[in-house]
């Protein structure tokens, strides 16, 4: 129980510092921004923005909003934030000092890192030869075990587990009714949960998704998060991987290095156009803000 309640409280701490709600009616919401999840004061929460609020979440915290308690624990913080956004607004706190300075330094570090964005974007290119080179000089690391690919449906009951079943057997499309139905994070991607090796997944949805072929969808699978609908996308069997499979997967894994390659010259470049005048003996006088570990403050000067 102990363990349970510091997730939660962890989850309410990463909600609450996240991003605020969609300040719009709510028929404008439900045609604009998705279906409207709650009504505070005349703003509106949707699902788009719980999706949203899902996503910013780590991986390890995010199995705790599909279940039911979850997703209610969830909206009801981003409720609390909304009414405590107003109230301070009400309060005239968006407009002190404090908060325009904070502001205005959040708004510099915004427009620094997206200059940098871009220009990383324009300059880190790696070629097809750089990553090849990478790919022969690691390839024991691109080894797995056997995976697969899946989409799935989750719906509460049985008796909804059946009726999409049925909208399958007629023809609709698996992902148009993974979004419209699903009730798990994976449902605004079509219910795609990606690739993953045993021992990933429950062991009554795994039995079921690794006996398909590729192509088939599954019959209904219960399991405690509800009723599964199951659809094999792709499988890939043990062995290296080709370049061709781990080719975004090196990108992204040379990306950093790259980026410090780019900043370096960037930095370079700028400070070697600009007038600058760096006042050491200023630097060095500057006082410490915090006293060093083991000391006492420094008492002040009468």
């Amino acid at each position: 129980m102990h363990l349970k309640k510091t997730a939660t409280l962890l989850v309410l701490a990463m909600c609450v510092t996240a991003a605020g709600c969609k300040q719009q009616g709510g028929t404008e919401a439900k045609k604009e921004g998705g279906v409207v999840l709650a009504e505070v004061n005349g703003s509106t929460i949707t699902d788009q923005d719980f999706y949203k609020e899902q996503e910013s979440l780590p991986p390890y915290l995010k199995p705790m909003t599909e279940t039911p308690e979850g997703k209610k624990e969830m909206l009801d913080t981003m409720v609390v934030r909304e009414l405590i956004l107003q109230q301070a607004k009400k309060d005239g706190i968006d407009k002190s000092e404090a908060v325009a300075a904070k502001l205005e330094d959040l708004k510099k570090r915004v427009i620094v890192e997206a200059y940098l964005k871009k220009k990383v974007e324009e300059s880190a290119n790696i070629s097809d030869a750089d990553l090849q080179a990478f790919y022969k000089k690691n390839q024991d690391k691109f080894t797995t075990g056997e995976q697969i690919r899946a989409s799935h449906i989750l719906v509460k009951t049985e008796a909804e587990a059946k009726a999409i079943q049925k909208q399958l057997q007629e023809g609709a499309s698996f992902e148009e009714l993974a979004k419209k139905h699903s009730i798990d994070g994976a449902a605004p991607k079509g219910g795609d949960l990606g690739w993953f090796g045993k021992g990933s997944m429950l062991p009554e949805f795994e039995k079921v998704a690794f006996g398909l072929k590729e192509g088939e969808t599954s019959g209904i699978v219960p399991t405690k998060f509800g009723f599964h609908i199951v659809k094999l996308t792709g499988k890939r069997a043990a062995g290296p991987r080709s370049f061709e499979e781990v080719k975004d997967q090196i990108k992204e894994a040379m990306i950093p290095e790259k980026q410090q390659e780019t900043f370096k010259k960037l930095k370079e470049e700028l400070k070697k156009d600009a007038k600058l005048s760096i006042k050491e003996d200023a630097l060095q006088g500057l006082k410490s803000q915090a006293p060093a570990p083991g000391t006492a403050p420094a008492e002040p000067k009468q």
